[in-house]
C-alpha cells in the first residue's frame, strides 16, 4: 500500500516510464510538465472555483448514473472513496480492488488510495496529491484530483493530426470550426465566452440541430444557452456550466472549459467510432449481400437449364418414327430450329453460368469468405453431366432423322411403283372376267369356234405373260410389309384383290377353253353333215371367212394399250432429264457448301489456337490480354454472318434430300459445335483473365510477380489446357518450396478445388499463392465492430440496427441474426457474433 499522505512518496504530475495509455506520448508528458504548477492561486479564485465544481461535478455524473448513482458535492461525496473507485470503474472499463466497506477513517484512506494507485498504474504522478487531504474533503486536492482524471482518460488520447491531449483537442476545435463566421478559437478561455464556438462544434456535426445562421455574436447568453440544452438534449452531455458563469467572467476556467469541450468531442468521436464501425458493418454486409445475390443467381440460372435439359433430353431420345417424309421433314426442321434458335442461347447461358461460377469464387476467395457450394444436384459437375447426356442424345438424333427419311423415300418409291404396276396390271385385266365368262360360243358356227380359240390361245399367251407383273407386285408389297409402311393395309388389300383376280381369271380362262373344245366337237359333227353343202357355198364362204380374218386383225394389232405404250416413251425421256436436272443442282448445292464449310472450319480452328497461345504466353500485361481478347471476341462475333450464310446453304442441301457431299469433310454439325466451343472458350478465357486482375489488384500482386506465376504453372501444364491434376500440382507446389506431407497437401486440395473437380486452374493458383498478402476483413473485425455499435454489450436490438444502418441492411441482419442466449440477455436482443462468424463461413446462421 503506498503512503500518498508521505512527503517524500508525493506523486509527480506527469506520465511515468511504464505509461501504458493510449495516446500518452510525449505531448500529454508535456503538457503535465505545464500543469505542475496547478495554478492554486487562481483556483482560490471564487469564479473559477465554482465554474470547476460545477463542471466537474456534472462530468462525474455522466459516468457515475451509468452504475446508477452520482454525486452531489465534490468535496464532500469522494471522501470514503467508494464513488471515486466506481467513477474509475466506469470510464476504464476496468475492474478495481474490492473497495472496504468500513466507515472508519482507515477504510476510507485505504480505499483512495487504491483509487490513486490505479491512476498511478495508468502513467500519472500526481502532485501533493495525498489520500488524506481527499478524505478530509479538501477542495483544491479534490478538484485537482478530479482534474487529473479527466486529462487522463478523458483528454490524454485526444488526437488530431500527431498532435495529442490539450493541444490535439484545440486543434480538433480549429478544424471543425473554421468555416463559421465569427469563430476564432485560440485557447479554451475566452474563445468561447460569445458561445458561437460551442453552437458551431454542434452545427458542424449535427447541423439539424442548431440555426447557426440566426445566432448574434452581441447575445452570448442566448447563445451558450442555445448550444447547452441543445447538446444535453439531442447529445446527452450534461450542462456543465450556466451561461452566466462564463458571460461574468473575464477569463473563464480553462479546465472547465477544456471539460466541457471534451464532452464534445467524445460525443461526436463516439458518433464517427460508431459511423466507421457501421461503414465496416455496410461494407462487410454489401459484400455478403453481393454474393448472395450472386449465388441466387446461379442457383436461378442452373435450375433453369438442367430444367430445360431434362426437357429437351426425352425430345431428342424419341425415336418414333412418322408415316410419311412430310412428317419427317418436318422433324428435321424442328431439330434443324432447336440447334439454330434454342440451344444456341442454351450454350451462351452454360457458359455465362461457369463464369459466373467462377467470378463468385474468385470474390469469396478474395474477401475472406468460404467457397460457394451449390445445392445437391446444381454442382457444375452435375450440369456438364447433363449437357453431356444432352449432346449424346443429340448426336445420334439427326442421323436418325435423315435414315428415317432415307427409308420413307425408299418406302414411297417402292409404294408408287407398286401403284403404277398394279393400276396397269388393273386396267389390264379390266373387262377380262367379263369376256371369259361370255358364252359367245352358244351361238357361234364352227369358224367362229376356231377362230374363238385362235383368239383365247392368244389369251392365253398373253396372261402367262402377265404372271410376272402379279408376282412382281406381291414382292413390292411384301417388301413394304417388311419395311413397316404405314399404308400397308391398302397395300396388302389391293394385293389381295389383285391376286385373287388372278386366280380367278386363271380359272375362267381353263373352263372357256373346255367350253370352247367341246362346242368345236358339236361344230364338227354338224359340219361333216353340211359338207355337201358346204362345198357348193365355198367361194362365198371363202369370202366371208377372209374378210372376218381381216377384220380381226385389225382389231388385235391396233389395240388402246398399244397407243399408250407410244405415249409412255416421251414421258420417260422426260423424267430422265428431270433427274438429271435434279442430279446437276445437287452437285451444285454440295459444291457450294463445300467451299464455304473449307474455309469457316480451319477458320474456327485457327482462333481457337490463338486464344490458347494469347491465354498461356501472357505477353504484356494484363490489361494488355484483356484488350487482345476481348478484340478477338469482336472479330469473332463480326465472323457470325458466314455461319449464317452456311447454315442456310446447308438448309437447302436437307431440303434436297442429299445425305452426302464429298468435296469437304465439315459438316454442319461439326461446324456448330466447333463455333459454340469458339464463343465458350473465348468468353472463360476473357473470364478468367478478369478474376487475374481482380485478384492481382486485391492482393498487391505485381507483374513480375504474376509473369512469375504464370510461367511456373505453364511449366507443369503438360497438357497446355490452363489446368492440371493433383499430381501435377503437388509437383508446381514442390517446385515453389513447399514441403508437402499428405495431410498438407489435401488441405491444400480443399481450398483450390472446393468442389473436387480433380483439377487445379491458374486463377486457383494464384489464390492460394497470395493468400497471405490480402488485407481482408475478418469476423472478429466485423464483430467489434457490431460491439460499437451495440455500445459495448454483448448483443444488439432491433432498433439499434434500424438505427444505425441503412434501412435494407439492417432488415438483412435482423432476418438472420439469431436471438441472444447469453445471461445478460433482454427481450429482442440479437446475437451478432454468431451471426458475424457465420458470414464468413466459420458456423451456421
Amino acid at each position: 500500500m503506498v503512503d500518498y499522505h508521505a512527503a517524500n512518496q508525493s506523486y509527480q504530475y506527469g506520465p511515468s516510464s511504464g505509461s501504458n495509455g493510449a495516446g500518452g506520448g510525449g505531448s500529454m508528458g508535456d503538457y503535465m510538465a505545464q500543469e505542475d504548477d496547478w495554478d492554486r492561486d487562481l483556483l482560490l479564485d471564487p469564479a473559477w472555483e465554482k465554474q470547476q465544481r460545477k463542471t466537474f461535478t456534472a462530468w462525474c455524473n455522466s459516468h457515475l448514473r451509468k452504475a446508477g448513482t452520482q454525486i452531489e458535492n465534490i468535496d464532500e461525496d469522494f471522501r470514503d472513496g467508494l464513488k471515486l473507485m466506481l467513477l474509475l470503474e466506469v470510464i476504464s472499463g476496468e475492474r478495481l480492488p474490492k473497495p472496504e466497506r468500513g466507515k472508519m477513517r482507515v477504510h476510507k484512506i485505504n480505499n483512495v488510495n487504491k483509487a490513486l494507485d490505479f491512476i498511478a498504474s495508468k502513467g500519472v504522478k500526481l502532485v501533493s496529491i495525498g489520500a488524506e487531504e481527499i478524505v478530509d474533503g479538501n477542495a483544491k486536492m479534490t478538484l485537482g484530483m478530479i482534474w487529473t482524471i479527466i486529462l487522463r482518460f478523458a483528454i490524454q488520447d485526444i488526437s488530431v493530426e500527431e498532435t495529442s491531449a490539450k493541444e490535439g483537442l484545440l486543434l480538433w476545435c480549429q478544424r471543425k470550426t473554421a468555416p463559421y463566421k465569427n469563430v476564432n478559437v485560440q485557447n479554451f478561455h475566452i474563445s468561447w465566452k460569445d458561445g458561437l464556438a460551442f453552437n458551431a462544434l454542434i452545427h458542424r456535426h449535427r447541423p439539424e440541430l442548431i440555426e447557426y445562421d440566426k445566432l448574434r455574436k452581441d447575445d452570448p447568453v442566448t447563445n451558450l444557452n442555445n448550444a447547452f440544452e441543445v447538446a444535453e438534449k439531442y447529445l446527452d452531455i450534461p450542462k456543465m456550466l450556466d451561461a452566466e458563469d462564463i458571460v461574468n467572467t473575464a477569463r473563464p476556467d480553462e479546465k472547465a472549459i477544456m471539460t466541457y469541450v471534451s464532452s464534445f468531442y467524445h460525443a461526436f468521436s463516439g458518433a464517427q467510432k460508431a459511423e466507421t464501425a457501421a461503414n465496416r458493418i455496410c461494407k462487410v454486409l454489401a459484400v455478403n449481400q453481393e454474393n448472395e445475390h450472386l449465388m441466387e443467381d446461379y442457383e436461378r440460372l442452373a435450375s433453369d437449364l438442367l430444367e430445360w435439359i431434362r426437357r429437351t433430353i426425352p425430345w431428342l431420345e424419341d425415336r418414333v418414327p412418322q408415316k410419311t417424309i412430310q412428317e419427317m421433314q418436318q422433324k428435321l426442321e424442328d431439330f434443324r430450329d432447336y440447334r439454330r434458335v434454342h440451344k444456341p442461347p442454351k450454350v451462351q447461358e452454360k457458359c455465362q453460368l461457369e463464369i459466373n461460377f467462377n467470378t463468385l469464387q474468385t470474390k469469396l476467395r478474395l474477401s475472406n469468405r468460404p467457397a460457394f457450394m451449390p445445392s445437391e444436384g446444381k454442382m457444375v459437375s452435375d450440369i456438364n453431366n447433363g449437357w453431356q447426356h444432352l449432346e449424346q442424345a443429340e448426336k445420334g438424333y439427326e442421323e436418325w432423322l435423315l435414315n428415317e427419311i432415307r427409308r420413307l423415300e425408299r418406302l414411297d418409291h417402292l409404294a408408287e411403283k407398286f401403284r403404277q404396276k398394279a393400276s396397269i396390271h388393273e386396267a389390264w385385266t379390266d373387262g377380262k372376267e367379263a369376256m371369259l365368262k361370255h358364252r359367245d360360243y352358244e351361238t357361234a358356227t364352227l369358224s367362229d369356234i376356231k377362230a374363238l380359240i385362235r383368239k383365247h390361245e392368244a389369251f392365253e399367251s398373253d396372261l402367262a405373260a402377265h404372271q410376272d407383273r402379279v408376282e412382281q407386285i406381291a414382292a413390292i408389297a411384301q417388301e413394304l410389309n417388311e419395311l413397316d409402311y404405314y399404308d400397308s393395309h391398302n397395300v396388302n388389300t389391293r394385293c389381295q384383290k389383285i391376286c385373287d383376280q388372278w386366280d380367278a381369271l386363271g380359272s375362267l380362262t381353263h373352263s372357256r377353253r373346255e367350253a370352247l373344245e367341246k362346242t368345236e366337237k358339236q361344230l364338227e359333227t354338224i359340219d361333216q353333215l353340211h359338207l355337201e353343202y358346204a362345198k357348193r357355198a365355198a367361194p362365198f364362204n371363202n369370202w366371208m371367212e377372209s374378210a372376218m380374218e381381216d377384220l380381226q386383225d385389225m382389231f388385235i394389232v391396233h389395240t388402246i394399250e398399244e397407243i399408250e405404250v407410244q405415249q409412255l416413251v416421251p414421258k420417260r425421256d422426260h423424267a430422265l432429264l428431270e433427274e438429271q436436272s435434279k442430279q446437276q443442282s445437287n452437285e451444285h448445292l454440295r459444291r457450294q457448301f463445300a467451299s464455304q464449310a473449307n474455309i469457316v472450319g480451319p477458320w474456327i480452328q485457327t482462333k481457337m489456337e490463338e486464344i490458347g497461345r494469347i491465354s498461356i504466353e501472357m505477353n504484356g500485361t494484363l490489361e494488355d490480354q484483356l484488350s487482345h481478347l476481348k478484340q478477338y471476341e469482336r472479330s469473332i462475333v463480326d465472323y457470325k454472318p458466314n455461319l449464317d450464310l452456311l447454315e442456310q446453304q446447308h438448309q437447302l442441301i436437307q431440303e434436297a434430300l442429299i445425305f452426302d457431299n464429298k468435296h469437304t469433310n465439315y459438316t454442319m454439325e461439326h461446324i456448330r459445335v466447333g463455333w459454340e466451343q469458339l464463343l465458350t472458350t473465348i468468353a472463360r478465357t476473357i473470364n478468367e483473365v478478369e478474376n487475374q486482375i481482380l485478384t492481382r489488384d486485391a492482393k498487391g500482386i505485381s507483374q513480375e510477380q504474376m509473369q512469375e506465376f504464370r510461367a511456373s504453372f505453364n511449366h507443369f501444364d503438360k497438357k497446355q489446357t490452363g489446368s492440371m491434376d493433383s499430381d501435377d500440382f503437388r509437383a508446381l507446389l514442390i517446385s515453389t518450396g513447399y514441403s508437402l506431407g499428405d495431410a498438407e497437401f489435401n488441405r491444400i486440395m480443399s481450398v483450390v478445388d472446393p468442389n473436387h473437380s480433380g483439377l487445379v486452374t491458374f486463377q486457383a493458383f494464384i489464390d492460394f499463392m497470395s493468400r497471405e498478402t490480402t488485407d481482408t476483413d475478418t469476423a472478429d473485425q466485423v464483430i467489434a465492430s457490431f460491439k460499437v455499435l451495440a455500445g459495448d454489450k454483448n448483443f444488439i436490438t432491433a432498433e439499434e440496427l434500424r438505427r444505425e444502418l441503412p434501412p435494407d441492411q439492417a432488415e438483412y441482419c435482423i432476418a438472420r441474426m439469431a436471438p441472444y442466449q447469453g445471461p445478460d440477455a433482454v427481450p429482442g436482443a440479437l446475437d451478432y457474433k454468431s451471426f458475424s462468424t457465420a458470414l464468413y463461413g466459420e458456423s451456421d446462421l
